[in-house]
C-alpha cells in the first residue's frame, strides 16, 4: 500500500529508522506499507456476526491479509480477542473454541510479543501522543517490530505517529483490496 502525497499539517522528513521502513526515504505521507498490524476490534468483529457490516469487512480484511501472510498481531491482541470471545459477546464462544482460534492465528500469522523495550516504548507513545496505555502498546509493538499499519476503529484515521500509520477498516473510504 502506498500512501498519497497529501498536504498534511504537521508533516515532517522521516527520521533515518522511518525512512529505513518506508524504502529507503520519502515522507510521513509516502509510506510503502507491506505489513499490517491488526488490533483486537478487527479481530473480533470477525467472529462476532451481530454487527454484519463490520463482521463483513472484518472477515474479508482477515482473510486477504491471511491469505498474503502480512498480518501482525500481538500476544495482547491475541488475549484481549480471547476474553472479548469468551466473556464479553453474547452468547460468549465457548472456552475451547476460543482457544483454537488463538491456536489458528498464533500458527498462521505472525505473533509479536511483549517485553521491556515495548513497554517503555508504549509509556513514551503514551507521553507523546496522549494514547492510552493499552493503545500505546498496539503502537509500540507495530512501531518497535517494523510494522508499518495498524488497522483499527480506536484511533484517528489517517494519523501517523512515529512511522506508523493507522487506518480504519471499517470507514466508507477504506478498500480492501489496498492492502496488497
Amino acid at each position: 500500500m502506498r500512501w498519497p502525497a497529501a498536504s498534511e499539517p504537521g508533516e515532517r522528513a522521516l527520521s533515518e529508522p522511518e525512512a529505513d521502513q518506508c524504502g529507503g526515504g520519502g515522507s510521513a505521507r509516502s509510506c510503502t506499507i507491506d505489513r499490517f498490524f491488526v488490533d483486537t476490534n478487527v479481530l473480533v468483529y470477525a467472529f462476532d456476526p451481530s454487527h454484519t457490516a463490520k463482521h463483513d469487512r472484518a472477515r474479508a480484511v482477515l482473510k486477504v491479509l491471511g491469505d498474503l501472510k502480512n498480518g501482525v498481531v500481538s500476544a495482547q491482541v491475541l488475549m484481549e480477542f480471547f476474553v472479548v470471545l469468551t466473556r464479553k459477546l453474547s452468547p460468549a464462544v465457548p472456552r475451547g473454541v476460543a482457544e483454537r482460534y488463538v491456536e489458528d492465528f498464533v500458527r498462521s500469522w505472525e505473533v509479536v510479543p511483549l517485553d521491556g523495550a515495548v513497554t517503555l516504548e508504549a509509556l513514551r507513545g503514551a507521553g507523546a501522543h496522549g494514547f492510552s496505555p493499552w493503545d500505546a502498546q498496539i503502537w509500540a509493538a507495530a512501531r518497535l517490530n517494523r510494522v508499518g499499519a495498524v488497522l483499527s476503529e480506536d484511533f484517528s484515521d489517517g494519523l501517523f505517529a512515529d512511522g506508523v500509520r493507522f487506518i480504519n477498516p471499517f470507514s466508507p473510504a477504506f478498500q480492501v483490496d489496498s492492502l496488497g
